[in-house]
């Protein structure tokens, strides 16, 4: 079976907004990231300048790299979804309970 075929540079800044991960308050450098990731920092202040103007980072007033509020917004939208799920099948199954006595 062939590999699809993949963008290089696509993957890098979605490894580079997974690293973002665990750095919304502090932030993480540049140097870190390319560290962790095995990258030049030209290449990750590439990523993060797509990142950036994409609304998926942003750059503190430390000069640290954070997730942007487009992708924060987009975790709350997966969370809200989430829980009212469960909301959902919470009240089926006091339902499925209920019927059973």
């Amino acid at each position: 079976m062939n590999k699809a075929k993949i963008s290089s540079s696509g993957s890098r800044i979605l490894r580079v907004m997974k690293a973002l991960r665990g750095h919304t308050l502090n932030g993480v450098s540049n140097g870190e990231l390319a560290t962790a990731l095995g990258e030049s920092p030209a290449n990750i202040n590439r990523a993060l300048n797509t990142l950036i103007e994409e609304g998926l980072a942003l750059k503190l007033e430390n000069g640290r790299f954070a997730p942007g509020i487009q992708l924060l917004q987009i975790a709350m939208a997966h969370n809200s979804e989430m829980a009212h799920a469960q909301a959902r099948i919470n009240e089926i199954n006091q339902r499925v309970i209920a019927g059973s006595r």
